[in-house]
């Protein structure tokens, strides 16, 4: 038998030989750019904007979805319900937590089980929204550090597959999803407790009566959400909008109360409620700190699209558009024209949704469209603070 023995000489050459290769391997990763994937311990952060139809979450979206860390994707929740419309929102609430799970970590393939077998970036729900899905490595049409815009993407991007997109939502700092479709907290438990997610909820929330209101202009575009919200109850037509609202209501106190009310240790600290008239109000300033929250900070560009959207003279408002409006005159519209009836029957509906989230009720038709009563009670009179963890000697006690 032949024995090698490496004097020291030999060795060290075979030593520094491996450490060069190694360098040598290093330096190759770091220049190829689909290979780099941000981890949790550099800083990777997730959010959940979590939100119910018609409560101003296009626009809060697109406050993230314009920022230059943020990969964004609007309402992925949306295929698990299109394609299992036959099941109850009970029913579909896991599917929609794993879908979610996944997108987080930038496995697109679990949206196979929804897409059909041809599939690109542009069988995404609304994909033309996301400014990361017309920018490199996705699509060519817009520089990474530019605002994007929705109908020049729809016309020159998402050809390419799915595998472009996971490649993009790997190299950005920040993953924000919108979703409409989750009523309750529970169910996200297990991402608040997984060591790979940084996750952060922001609850947004809106008046009821305004929500009813804008709902009522596009209540064709919900007919799928109705019904599986309230399970495929038989409702009366001119009441379904109404059983709607008071299931969202239900769910913002479940969700508000679970997050501030004895929460467990995993969720102190990740839960922000936030009202949309007061980010009309003091949009910036809330902006501030909603990117404060995620760790975002404001650029020149996305302070001065924002003020462009907000301040605009259009009074419309589409399902799903962003387009240049009055936006304090719109979360106010109902007062003017939504019938004193039906603002009371929402307002007895969603009592307690309207107390805990700080809306004020109106009584009477002069109280509606007086311009002397303000039905959005100011910030400090219940917002809540967060309790300090307790130290192991508080324990001890």
């Amino acid at each position: 038998m032949i024995r090698w023995r490496l004097g020291p000489l030999t060795l060290a050459f075979l030593v520094l030989l491996q450490s060069t290769a190694l360098l040598l391997l290093l330096g190759w990763y770091s220049q190829c750019s689909p290979c780099r994937r941000p981890s949790q311990a550099q800083g990777k952060v997730h959010v959940l904007l979590l939100s119910s139809w018609r409560s101003g979450s296009s626009f809060v979206g697109q406050v993230f979805n314009q920022h230059p860390s943020v990969f964004y994707l609007m309402e992925p929740d949306w295929h698990v319900w299109s394609q299992l419309s036959n099941y109850g929102a009970r029913k579909l609430k896991m599917a929609v937590r794993d879908l979610v799970h996944s997108v987080f970590q930038c496995d697109l393939s679990v949206l196979d089980a929804y897409l059909p077998e041809q599939q690109n970036v542009s069988s995404l729900f609304m994909w033309s929204q996301s400014r990361a899905l017309c920018s490199p490595p996705a699509c060519a049409l817009t520089p990474r550090d530019r605002l994007s815009d929705p109908a020049e993407c729809s016309k020159h991007c998402g050809t390419k597959g799915m595998r472009w997109a996971a490649e993009a939502c790997h190299s950005y700092s920040h993953v924000v999803l919108k979703v409409t479709r989750i009523f309750e907290l529970e169910s996200l438990y297990p991402l608040l407790r997984d060591p790979s997610l940084d996750l952060r909820i922001v609850h947004l929330v809106r008046d009821p009566r305004a929500v009813v209101f804008s709902r009522e202009h596009t209540a064709s575009a919900f007919r799928m959400d109705n019904s599986i919200t309230l399970d495929h109850a038989k409702v009366p037509e001119q009441q379904e909008q109404l059983a709607v609202i008071q299931e969202v209501c239900r769910s913002h106190v479940r969700i508000h109360e679970k997050a501030t009310q004895k929460p467990p240790d995993f969720l102190r600290g990740r839960y922000k409620m936030v009202r949309y008239e007061d980010i009309v109000l003091n949009t910036l300033e809330e902006v501030n700190n909603l990117y404060k929250f995620v760790g975002l900070e404001m650029t020149t560009q996305v302070g001065e699209w924002i003020y462009k959207v907000t301040h605009g003279k259009d009074s419309r408002g589409g399902t799903f558009q962003i387009i240049s409006q009055n936006a304090t005159y719109l979360s106010q519209a109902w007062r003017a024209t939504l019938d004193h009836v039906k603002v009371g029957r929402i307002q007895e509906l969603c009592k307690g949704a309207m107390s805990l989230l700080g809306y004020r009720i109106v009584n009477g038709v002069q109280e509606q469209k007086g311009v002397d009563v303000d039905t959005v009670i100011p910030k400090e009179g219940y917002e809540f603070s967060w309790l300090p963890a307790k130290t192991e000697a508080d324990k001890a006690k």
